[in-house]
């Protein structure tokens, strides 16, 4: 039955009543109860040395994990299984690398926004293209998306309205976005709290429902009995023959794409790394190890979930709810899933996925004023904007970019793919190049501004050109060694994260070329401070991070 029980409301109230208090408390504490700090741009939207290393990895997480992993990843469980849990894990990996050479980058020169460091490191062309890109992304398709899925998620299990749904999850983001990152960072360990609360209550109850249908019970005996039903779905290396290699090609999740995925996200995006950058380093740091261990329990949330959901199905316990406009729709069991959970565990599995939702709707509307403010609007409208003034334009780009994302969502398309895949696919257009211009630009100074340029455009043009060359000819011929793979239709397609990686490649040699050229004519570049020390990370990080990836390995050893 899709609504909620009276008991349901009341749990979800008593979450609401918690994290808009708490909210609240954090605002009044901060400004004095009087207003006096409100002026300062930095403490609103960086929350300038205040975040301790638990609110930075809880944050970084709640910001992370929305209606995309939690309808989108369990229908990609549902569907692939365990493999799609190699984006969690190689992002606690990607964290424990952004720690030790990013945010040290970052952090030693005094970079606030991505658009600054591209302004700093290239030229204000660059930084001013990205800027204006960055907006139009995180508005059009992150922010929307978000909104999109969250909305059909919160509607499926409430029976309420779903445009309704759009509006109440934008409206609770903006009371959390309008108090400014401090507000966002430690409401955010209450949203995580709930986040992993209620998820880990749907997937108890999940198993158990795997584990009564066969007559037993217990998570435990409802796992094995999900290995043993469908122990093609718990393998984290895709083969060939599989009819979803398109989305996991093999051995690139560990020595590929994957890798520019995750990189480009965890360690170039405004969106994420903000919540570090206004942390000391060592504090950046632990907070940073603390998402990644985060990162290890969420396929036990999001994938899980959606395996039982698939065994479940095989077993016809439920069929029509599963389907949608007369089709199987994989993004449909974890809604599903919490429809049948008992009053109660229910209103608080419904309180996971609004905090998800609304902590990263929370998190991009932050990032959007950010940038925004910061990087277009002082720099091109008013160069002498006061503190108070940029605070104030910040608060209104949020309503202006939640505005424009009810009214963009309901038209937006999620295809046959499936919402996680999908998002992850077509923002690989443009990962490939922004993570090579990022990448070069730390390591190597002789990069120039004209060789970033190519990697902002020429890395789209090579996106393009690459998803398009299916219609123009025959890739056939490159299936025997794994680049080329049949979609729905029959016709050989490169697989996106091979893409990625072809794009990635093709954009740095292209780059290393233009500024080879015109360093030799004399081109001058501008460099960064960096020194070997601030890479050192100390004892406790290095012992974490041992042993996080002793874990990720054990993981993929035993589920290889």
């Amino acid at each position: 039955m899709n609504q909620l029980a009276t008991i349901d409301y009341i749990v979800f109230f008593v979450y609401f009543t918690i994290v808009a208090g708490y909210g609240i408390w954090i605002y009044r504490r901060k400004t004095g109860h009087d207003g006096t700090m409100e002026g300062d741009s930095k403490d609103y939207f960086l929350a300038e040395g205040s975040l301790t290393w638990w609110a930075i990895g809880s944050s970084l997480i709640a910001s992370n994990i929305s209606a995309e992993q939690f309808v989108g990843m369990s229908g990609s469980g549902f569907k692939m299984g365990l493999a799609i849990a190699t984006y969690e894990w190689m992002a606690a990996l990607t964290l424990i690398i952004v720690a030790v050479f990013f945010i040290p980058v970052y952090l030693k020169n005094k970079i606030f926004t991505m658009p600054q460091f591209l302004s700093q490191r290239y030229n204000g062309t660059v930084a001013m293209i990205m800027a204006i890109f960055w907006l139009a992304l995180y508005v059009v398709v992150n922010l929307t998306s978000i909104l999109y899925l969250g909305a059909i998620a919160v509607s499926s299990i409430s029976g309420l309205n779903l445009t309704f749904c759009m509006y109440a999850l934008a409206a609770f983001a903006i009371i959390i976005t309008l108090g400014g990152m401090k507000v966002i960072g430690f409401t955010d360990v209450i949203q995580v709290f709930f986040l992993i609360l209620g998820g880990l209550a749907t997937t108890y109850l999940a198993l158990n429902l795997v584990a009564e249908h066969y007559g037993q019970s217990g998570v435990l005996a409802g796992f094995s009995q999900m290995t043993s039903q469908a122990n093609d779905h718990f393998h984290m290396i895709l083969k060939q023959e599989n009819p979803n290699y398109s989305a996991l090609p093999g051995l690139t999740v560990l020595l590929g794409g994957m890798w520019i995925v995750n990189l480009n996200y965890w360690g170039c995006n405004q969106y994420i790394t903000q919540r570090a950058l206004g942390a000391d380093l060592p504090t950046a740091r632990n907070g940073l190890l603390f998402a990644a261990f985060l990162k290890l329990l969420m396929p036990v949330i999001v994938v899980l979930p959606g395996i039982a959901a698939y065994v479940l199905y095989k077993e016809n316990v439920f069929g029509s709810e599963m389907m949608q406009n007369g089709e199987l729709n994989p993004d449909r069991a974890y809604p599903v899933l919490l429809n049948i959970l008992p009053v109660g565990l229910k209103g608080l599995s419904f309180a996971a996925l609004t905090a998800a939702v609304v902590a990263s709707l929370a998190g991009k509307a932050n990032s959007i004023a950010t940038i925004f403010t910061l990087d277009v609007y002082q720099k091109v409208f008013n160069r002498e904007a006061s503190e108070k003034q940029l605070v104030s334009v910040g608060k209104i780009t949020v309503v202006v970019a939640m505005l424009l994302g009810v009214l963009i969502a309901p038209h937006l398309g999620i295809d046959k793919k499936g919402g996680f895949e999908f998002i992850q696919e077509y923002t690989g257009f443009v990962s490939p190049g922004i993570f090579a211009m990022f990448i070069l630009g730390f390591f190597w100074k002789r990069t120039t501004s004209s060789a970033a340029l190519f990697a902002t455009i020429g890395g789209f043009i090579l996106s393009v050109i690459l998803k398009a060359l299916p219609n123009l000819t025959d890739l056939s011929g490159l299936a025997s060694i794994g680049f080329a793979v049949p979609n729905a239709e029959g016709v050989y397609e490169i697989p996106f994260l091979d893409r990625m990686g072809i794009v990635f490649v093709l954009c740095v040699l292209v780059m290393v070329l233009i500024s080879v050229i015109e360093t030799s004519r004399g081109v001058k570049t501008k460099g960064l401070e960096v020194d070997a020390s601030m890479f050192r990370p100390h004892r406790s990080f290095a012992i974490g991070s041992i042993v996080v990836i002793a874990l990720i390995t054990a993981l993929y050893t035993i589920y290889w």
